[in-house]
């Protein structure tokens, strides 16, 4: 295949049917999904394997560790694609999505990503808010610590050898719910060819609950993120992050 698609799921059977269905309507069909669930307890398993038939898909479980990280490192290992394609279980995509990526990735991007259509009911028919992401405003690692670049993570495909390059995604508990942000700015320590596409290609569900919430927990993960990363940026550029990093933990405090 020419894109693995990893899908960490934990308990959202009804959301994986979603989620598989926008696979199946691809207009783009070289591609495989790996299923990477977090001990779930519902009948995902189930929910998967009525697309087997549909999707050159595979469903592999293990002990619950308690965030998208381990399940995502998973499906990284067992990808047999040159690029890998983020999504999440309560997301989708439009049909034209795999197709409008990969002729990117193959032209020599590294990364490409887009909007996403905000989703707050089941029953939505109209989709006018997004959630935006971003071009880089300098070059990309300092643009992701000093700006707030947003690279939805279920927008994201990325070319596997980075991806294992940098040694998949973090696992430290203190970055759960941040751990694609520390991706991408690892990501963008190896690499500047970050594409981000005018399409807006995906659904982002918001009415599930999310890990990412506002709370002081929040602000202590991005607090230990940008402690990752703050050494590698020159002493000028430094002090415009951690006045960035200032603002973004007042923005939580607020909300």
């Amino acid at each position: 295949p020419r894109v693995s698609v990893v899908i960490p799921n934990y308990n959202r059977a009804g959301d994986l049917q979603r989620c598989l269905d926008s696979l199946v309507a691809q207009t783009f069909d070289d591609f495989e999904v790996l299923v990477c669930d977090d001990g779930s307890t519902d009948n995902s398993a189930e929910v998967a394997a009525g697309f087997t038939d549909r999707l050159d898909l595979r469903f592999e479980t293990a002990e619950n560790f308690g965030g998208p990280a381990r399940p995502r490192n998973r499906g990284i290992a067992r990808a047999r694609a040159p690029f890998v394609a983020f999504l999440d279980s309560d997301d989708w995509w439009t049909p034209g999505k795999l197709a409008n990526s990969v002729p990117v990735l193959e032209a020599g991007a590294d990364v490409v990503y887009h909007d996403l259509y905000i989703v707050r009911s089941q029953h939505q028919q109209e989709f006018s808010e997004r959630v935006e992401s971003t071009p880089p405003r300098m070059l990309m690692f300092q643009s992701l610590l000093c700006t707030g670049i947003s690279i939805p993570n279920s927008s994201a495909v990325v070319r596997k050898s980075l991806l294992e390059q940098i040694g998949g995604v973090c696992e430290d508990r203190e970055l759960i719910s941040v751990e694609d942000y520390d991706t991408w700015l690892c990501l963008a320590r190896l690499t500047e060819r970050f594409m981000r596409l005018d399409a807006c290609d995906g659904y982002y569900w918001v009415g599930g609950g999310n890990i990412s919430a506002a709370s002081p927990r929040q602000q202590s993960r991005i607090k230990a993120l940008y402690a990752r990363h703050l050494d590698v940026l020159p002493a000028n550029v430094r002090r415009r992050a951690e006045g960035f990093l200032a603002y973004r933990v007042a923005r939580i405090a607020q909300q």
